[in-house]
């Protein structure tokens, strides 16, 4: 069986009474997921829906995602994910592109969602816990699981859109799979005892293949959190007794600054995964010695499903590295003609193997843009070292140019992360007539403390060449994020170009 939601049934045969999702006091067992699945599938066919057809979900981290998401799988149909933050013109955009005639979402965010539908002309289907129940339980379960090829797609997920609009990443049902059985073989190593903290969105790639396709392919329980907050989160790690915390590294600073409550056992928490974006080495071990757990840092894109290179745990971590590549992945970093670059020096990620989408949506010029020789060209820097370990550099995009000289923002962020007033920090480049582009440091505080702009200038001074330490840096309340808690970069402007030298 190729279709990706026969996990669900396989883990269901195995423990069917073992919990599968919960959410506070809501939970599903794997006989529940797998029965509520199949009547979701039953309901999409009775609706007209067909093996290929796209059906879009926007819903948050909900006891009702896996059931809508396997359900529309289980039927042959392919997944459109969507952040339910979206208003209803970026809705009606994927909606529109991806073809899908029917979208399910939840109650409060039905408004905007009904809106996009109105507009393309789909049907809007709203899962309200109690009336999507009855609804569901009027349905007869669909008792097949309609077979798919392994390269038939799975699942389309927008990116984020940096450069014009978003792109559809075609996920194969062989990916998908291939990732979460990958992940939780050889990576996290997790089994039916293990509970998966579920606090990354499942609309996005690493939540989906690392929290919620790997614990239900592993037959483990899966705990949600629909909105981060450490306060929260911290309860549900010890109220559920989580073994496995998977975070972007926004969620890891937020925890490190957290006042952990006295009595708060988190004594079953054995490994926690950052990926999303590149996790400050200062945090990493500041997490490692409160929380008393190893982090494992890894990388991945959303059109690599997500997982690429990871640091395994039975190797010897690197603080700072992304890791090696994970089983069934190719790696190589190459430079702007495609020449292959030797140990120490930077050059661009290149991804080859059975995590590699199979093509953007509909974007023929963008996919042979993208992909290139059979390998997909991430516009990420990074560097290896000779024992085979990655250490990501920066964006290609994000590289900031300044008087002909290379500067790296995510080596500046690292310095400022050791700065003990800083809570979050991003550097940017900005125009400049003399250099060209001048560094820019954006901080937000720790609560309660302070500083000037001139001591962090000079705490950087004295810690990088000359030409890399921001000459302008500013303040803020708070950083701009995306759904998964990643900095968003684009969304910083700098109004005060003025440099002190």
């Amino acid at each position: 069986m190729n279709n990706l939601a026969a996990v669900v049934a396989e883990s269901a045969w195995a423990g069917g009474d073992r919990i599968a999702v919960r959410q506070d006091e809501t939970a599903l067992t794997y006989a529940q997921l797998n029965d509520a699945s199949a009547r979701v599938a039953a309901l999409l066919r009775d609706k007209g829906a067909r093996p290929g057809d796209r059906v879009a979900m926007v819903m948050p981290n909900v006891v009702h995602f896996p059931v809508v998401y396997y359900g529309i799988l289980r039927a042959g149909c392919v997944v459109v994910p969507m952040n339910p933050l979206l208003k209803s013109r970026e809705a009606a955009f994927a909606l529109r592109d991806s073809g899908a005639r029917i979208v399910l979402t939840y109650p409060p965010f039905a408004q905007e969602v009904a809106k996009a539908a109105a507009e393309v002309g789909a049907e809007c289907l709203v899962t309200d816990p109690v009336a999507f129940s009855s609804l569901l339980q009027a349905t007869e379960p669909m008792p097949d699981i309609v077979d798919r090829a392994q390269g038939d797609t799975a699942v389309i997920l927008y990116t984020s859109g940096t450069t014009g609009t978003p792109k559809g990443a075609e996920l194969t049902h062989r990916n998908l799979m291939s990732n979460a059985v990958t992940t939780v073989e050889t990576l996290i190593q997790i089994g039916p005892d293990d509970v998966l903290f579920g606090g990354l969105p499942l609309f996005h790639a690493f939540g989906q293949t690392c929290a919620l396709n790997a614990a239900i392919t592993a037959g483990a329980t899966l705990t949600l959190l629909p909105r981060f907050e450490p306060a929260k989160a911290l309860q549900i790690m010890r109220r559920d007794r989580v073994t496995v915390f998977l975070g972007v590294p926004t969620m890891y600073t937020a925890l490190l600054h957290a006042k952990v409550p006295d009595g708060h056992d988190l004594s079953r928490l054995h490994v926690a995964v950052s990926g999303g974006s590149s996790l400050p080495v200062e945090v990493l071990h500041g997490f490692e010695r409160t929380f008393d757990v190893t982090v494992l840092e890894g990388y991945g894109l959303s059109e690599t499903s997500p997982v690429t290179v990871f640091n395994p745990p039975d190797r010897p971590r690197k603080a700072g590295s992304i890791g090696v590549p994970i089983r069934g992945v190719e790696v190589r970093l190459v430079t702007d003609d495609g020449t292959t670059v030797g140990p120490g020096e930077v050059g661009e990620i290149v991804i080859r193997g059975e995590n590699v989408m199979k093509r953007y949506w509909n974007r023929p010029d963008a996919t042979a843009e993208a992909i290139r020789d059979g390998w997909f060209h991430s516009g990420d820097l990074a560097r290896v070292d000779e024992d085979g370990y990655y250490f990501i550099v920066d964006r290609k995009k994000d590289l900031i140019i300044r008087g002909g000289y290379n500067v790296y923002p995510r080596e500046i962020e690292e310095v400022l992360y050791e700065h003990p007033a800083v809570g979050e920090a991003a550097v940017v480049g900005v125009p400049h007539k003399t250099h060209g582009e001048e560094v820019a440091a954006v901080v937000a505080l720790r609560e309660g403390a302070q500083t000037t702009a001139e001591d962090i200038r000079g705490f950087v001074r004295e810690r990088v060449a000359a030409y890399k330490y921001p000459r302008i840096v500013t303040f803020t309340d708070a950083l701009p994020k995306g759904a998964t808690g990643k900095i968003l970069k684009r969304e910083i402007t700098v109004t005060d170009h003025a440099a002190t030298d």
